[in-house]
C-alpha cells in the first residue's frame, strides 16, 4: 500500500519545460553553440544536468553556465504554471493522509517562488531542492523521515527519476507531462507509466492504494475499449493532425472513448469538440480497427477503433485541450508522409484509396 509519495517537481507538478528550454537555449547561445528545437531538447536533456552541458559545452566552466542559465530563467520564471490534475492529486494525497515530499534539481529560490504561486508548497511536508543527483539524496529522505521503501512511491518525468527510485528501493511511476519521451521512460523501466496524475489517482483508487491489481483484476477492470476517431477536413481540403505524448509523440487524429448510452457519432462530435474546439458535420464511417498491445501507445491496452471522416463546420480555430501537444492542417498526401501512429496510417491509406477509387481526392469525404 502506498503511504508516502516523493514527487519530482519540474514536469511532474509544474510545467517549466518551455522556461528551461529557453534558458538552456540562452546558455548555448552564450557559449557559441547552436540553439536546439524543443523536440531536440526534450530528446537530449538529461539529469544530472552537468552531463548535458559536459556534452554540449565541454570547454565552459560550470559557474559560467549557471550564471547564464539563471539570467535566462529569471526572464521566463513567470511562465511556469501548474500541470493539469496536479492540484487535485495533491488534495487526494491530503485526503488519504499520504505523506508527501519533493526531491528536485530546481533551485531553492525558484522552488519558493513557484510553490507560493501555485499553492503547492502547502501540501508538501518537506522539500529537498537544488539536488543535482537525486540518487545520492533519496536514502537520506527515507532515513530522515522513517519511510518504509515498500510503502513509498517516487513520481517523476525523467529516466533519472526512475533510476533514483531504484537506488532507494521504492516504487516508481513515470508521467508523460514533462521532459522525457515515452521511449526514454520505457527504457528506464518504471513500475508504471501514466499519462498524467489524474490517471494515477484513478489507478490508486481502483486498486485500494496499490499500484497494480492482480492479473485477474486487471482483465476484469480493463475490457476492450471502444473508441471513435475523426479525420477532420477543412474547406481548403486539408486534414487536422494532432501529436500526443501518449502515442510516442507520433501524429494522429483526435478522438476518444464512447460513453455509456452514447451513439458513436455523438461520441465523435463530443470528443472532437473537447479536444479541438471544432464542430463537425458530414460524418462518414471509414473502417474499424483492432489495436491490441500497441507498443506505440504508452500503456498496454486493447482498443476497438471506429474511424470516420468529417468536415469542420463553422469556425476552424483549433484549441487543444491537454490530450495533445501540437496540431497542424496539411493536405492529405502530406499527412501520409508524417511520422504517424500505425492506426492513423491505416486510416489515411484507406481514405486515399477511397479517393482514388472514385477518381478525385477532392471529393473526400
Amino acid at each position: 500500500m502506498v503511504r508516502n509519495i516523493i514527487f519530482d517537481w519540474s514536469g511532474t507538478l509544474v510545467d517549466d519545460l518551455p522556461a528551461v528550454w529557453k534558458a538552456s537555449s540562452y546558455v548555448l547561445n552564450q557559449a557559441g553553440q547552436p540553439e536546439m528545437s524543443l523536440d531536440k531538447f526534450r530528446a537530449e536533456f538529461r539529469l544530472p544536468f552537468t552531463t548535458f552541458y559536459d556534452e554540449h559545452t565541454p570547454d565552459v566552466p560550470m559557474p559560467s553556465l549557471e550564471v547564464w542559465f539563471h539570467e535566462g530563467f529569471r526572464r521566463e520564471q513567470d511562465s511556469v504554471c501548474p500541470l493539469p490534475h496536479a492540484q487535485e492529486f495533491l488534495e487526494f494525497c491530503r485526503q488519504k493522509q499520504i505523506r508527501t515530499f519533493v526531491l528536485s534539481t530546481v533551485h531553492p529560490d525558484y522552488w519558493n517562488e513557484q510553490a507560493k504561486a501555485t499553492g503547492f508548497g502547502d501540501y508538501i511536508e518537506t522539500p529537498y531542492t537544488g539536488i543535482w543527483d537525486k540518487r545520492q539524496k533519496i536514502h537520506d529522505i527515507l532515513c530522515d523521515h522513517g519511510l518504509n521503501p515498500a510503502e513509498t512511491l517516487f513520481i517523476g518525468d525523467m529516466e533519472h527519476d526512475i533510476e533514483t527510485a531504484r537506488h532507494g528501493g521504492v516504487h516508481s511511476v513515470a508521467v508523460l507531462t514533462g521532459y522525457n519521451t515515452l521511449e526514454q521512460l520505457r527504457q528506464a523501466q518504471p513500475d508504471l507509466i501514466v499519462e498524467h496524475l489524474r490517471e494515477l489517482r484513478e489507478i490508486l483508487q481502483q486498486n485500494e492504494m496499490q499500484l497494480k491489481p492482480s492479473v485477474k483484476g486487471f482483465e476484469e477492470r480493463h475490457p476492450p475499449v471502444v473508441t471513435v476517431g475523426g479525420l477532420i477536413f477543412n474547406d481548403a481540403g486539408e486534414v487536422l493532425m494532432v501529436r500526443t505524448h501518449k502515442w510516442s509523440n507520433l501524429w494522429g487524429i483526435p478522438g476518444g472513448k464512447i460513453k455509456w448510452g452514447e451513439t458513436s457519432e455523438d461520441a465523435l462530435r463530443r470528443e472532437l469538440k473537447e479536444e479541438t474546439n471544432l464542430e463537425i458535420a458530414d460524418i462518414e464511417f471509414v473502417l474499424v480497427q483492432d489495436c491490441i498491445h500497441s507498443r506505440e501507445f504508452y500503456r498496454d491496452a486493447h482498443f476497438v477503433l471506429l474511424n470516420y471522416t468529417c468536415r469542420a463546420h463553422g469556425a476552424t480555430d483549433v484549441i487543444l485541450n491537454d490530450e495533445a501537444q501540437a496540431f497542424r492542417w496539411v493536405k492529405l498526401a502530406e499527412a501520409g508522409r508524417l511520422e504517424l501512429n500505425r492506426p492513423t496510417q491505416i486510416l489515411i491509406d484507406a481514405v486515399r484509396a477511397k479517393g482514388d477509387s472514385i477518381g478525385a481526392a477532392g471529393t473526400i469525404p
